[in-house]
């Protein structure tokens, strides 16, 4: 009983902690964005006097607002693809072959993630420079991106590959199955959660990240996060940036539930194989 009761209030605090933590910073972002600009909002006043949507059409209307849309969501998709793929081979060997010192091979391809972004997006544009990657800006981002980010699908596709199992590889081989086919009957079904994750989860990431897209890019290449920093900046207006960060956030939120789902629709039996 005694056991019981300390789980509920645990379960309590956590809930508050979440509520506090989550919750409040949204909606009060959500007021912030309906803000009129006819009536401030001012700390003597609980709501906002007067509210409407004339920041979100303002943003829409008269600001770099649609061909950052239209940056971000292309720069994410194409980010998280390239880094999907340079992760596969890297992935494969760390999940599948057994050789001296793998475990810390596991360990030294996550360290990049402790190193600041901002760190990480100076030195990572030197050497872009240096290469003369630049050329075209948008490129040089969806580079940088997928190998900063690199590490999270790493992660992700390695334990993926731990739980194939090698006796439906060795089936499908002395079936006959070619590669691609053999891929397709014994790998494919336990990668698949972790292709879908490393996905979003670069995605994501790319579509968050600052630092590369406003160092590499500026002034040619303009994401969300950009015009995020610039209203939060020198002429700081807290509805329009109200309005950037929710239109930063919420399609994020959507798209880790929709992941949440994929992860638990997955049947467990097709991780083994025995789909």
């Amino acid at each position: 009983m005694n056991r019981l009761r300390l789980n509920n209030i645990l379960m309590a605090l956590v809930i508050a902690l979440a509520f506090i933590w989550l919750f409040i910073p949204f909606v009060m972002a959500v007021l912030w964005s309906l803000v009129d600009p006819s009536q401030p909002w001012t700390a003597d006043k609980l709501l906002p006097p007067a509210m409407s949507f004339y920041r979100w059409l303002n943003m829409w209307q008269n600001s770099s607002l649609q061909p950052a849309l239209l940056t971000s969501y292309t720069l994410a998709p194409s980010a998280a693809i390239l880094s999907l793929l340079l992760a596969f081979p890297t992935s494969f060997a760390l999940g599948r072959i057994a050789f001296p010192g793998r475990e810390v091979a596991k360990t030294l391809c996550l360290l990049p993630l402790v190193v600041p972004p901002f760190i990480t997006a100076v030195f990572f544009t030197a050497l872009l420079y240096r290469l003369g990657l630049t050329a075209w800006r948008p490129g040089a981002i969806i580079f940088a991106h997928a190998v900063v980010f690199l590490p999270f699908s790493i992660r992700i596709l390695t334990v993926s590959f731990e739980t194939v199992r090698q006796d439906h590889i060795d089936a499908a081989r002395d079936l006959g199955a070619g590669h691609w086919a053999r891929f397709k009957a014994a790998y494919l079904p336990a990668l698949r959660p972790g292709i879908y994750a490393s996905l979003l989860i670069v995605f994501i990431q790319s579509i968050e990240e600052f630092a590369i897209a406003f160092i590499v890019g500026s002034p040619d290449v303009v994401t969300i996060p950009v015009l995020l920093y610039s209203a939060l900046g020198q002429d700081y207006v807290r509805p329009n940036a109200a309005v950037l960060s929710l239109i930063l956030v919420i399609p994020n939120v959507f798209l880790m539930l929709f992941l949440e789902r994929l992860l638990k629709s997955a049947n467990p039996t097709l991780a083994s194989g025995k789909g």
